[in-house]
């Protein structure tokens, strides 16, 4: 199955701590799994912090990072940096 080009979008420091500043990309991917794992090739370590310090919403609709999670062509994925509560 081809890759269909995803935008994807980190929010508040998350940026500036692990790209460079960079907010936005375009990945080509069919589930999450490879949207992290193509973020991670081009920042070594950055899926890790994917996984254990972010929030995921596809097209607006919050997701627990789930690896098989697909996403549709042409939807735009949002890294939101989970909220610690005390």
């Amino acid at each position: 199955m081809p890759q269909t080009p995803v935008r994807v979008v980190f929010t508040g420091d998350f940026s500036d701590r692990y790209t460079g500043g960079v907010k936005e990309f375009e990945i080509e991917a069919t589930s999450l799994r490879d949207v992290i794992k193509r973020l991670d090739e081009l920042y070594p370590g950055l899926g890790e912090q994917l996984e254990h310090e972010t929030t995921v919403a596809i097209d607006g609709e919050i997701h627990e990072v789930s690896y098989y999670q697909p996403v549709p062509p042409g939807c735009e994925i949002f890294f939101i940096p989970k909220i610690e509560g005390g």
